[in-house]
């Protein structure tokens, strides 16, 4: 049975994969620590972790398929209503005056509306995604993507400490990402 530090140990070729996804790390420290070992620095935090993971256990890291991507146009100015979508159109400044314009200043590119633009299959409008807005409204707490731990950790300490601080909130989340995942209390 191998020992596990009490402390975060340093980035190095030397940590195992096991004690690597222990600890919480910065995404600026997977991605010097990519660059150190000459594996591919790009991606989120999730995929940078998945490389890292596998270039230390001695494994060979399969990349994920591209996501949709912007095919041919993408949308300009002016817009309407019944002005159609284009498959892989981007959250782009254009689309997002227009929005604005419509919505006014609530408006904000959330993971629904990136979703309902990233999903557009060249059939939708913008009317469609005006209506995709104001139905995706008031569903109460979304969930946070795992990549954003720092948000996650934030919204159960402010449910569970209401009248905390700031200080105390940071506190609290030095220590979090300080200790090993599963040595974790659940925030």
């Amino acid at each position: 049975m191998t020992s596990t530090p009490a402390s975060r140990p340093h980035l190095t070729t030397a940590i195992s994969e096991y004690e690597f996804l222990r600890w919480y790390w910065l995404k600026a420290e997977l991605e010097t620590f990519a660059r150190e070992i000459a594996v591919r620095a790009t991606g989120n935090k999730e995929l940078l972790t998945a490389r890292i993971g596998a270039a230390l256990a001695g494994r060979r890291f399969e990349e994920p398929m591209p996501t949709r991507r912007a095919q041919g146009r993408q949308l300009s100015a002016p817009l309407s209503h019944t002005t159609v979508i284009p498959v892989g159109q981007r959250s782009s400044q254009v689309v997002r005056a227009w929005m604005l314009e419509k919505l006014g200043p609530s408006f904000h590119f959330d993971a629904e509306v990136r979703d309902f633009f990233v999903q557009s299959d060249g059939t939708t409008t913008m009317q469609d995604a005006l209506d995709h807005f104001h139905a995706t409204r008031n569903q109460g707490s979304k969930s946070i993507d795992s990549q954003f731990e720092y948000n996650r950790f934030t919204r159960g300490w402010h449910k569970k400490y209401p009248d905390g601080s700031r200080d105390e909130l940071l506190a609290d989340w030095r220590a979090y990402r300080d200790t090993p995942i599963d040595r974790r209390g659940r925030i």
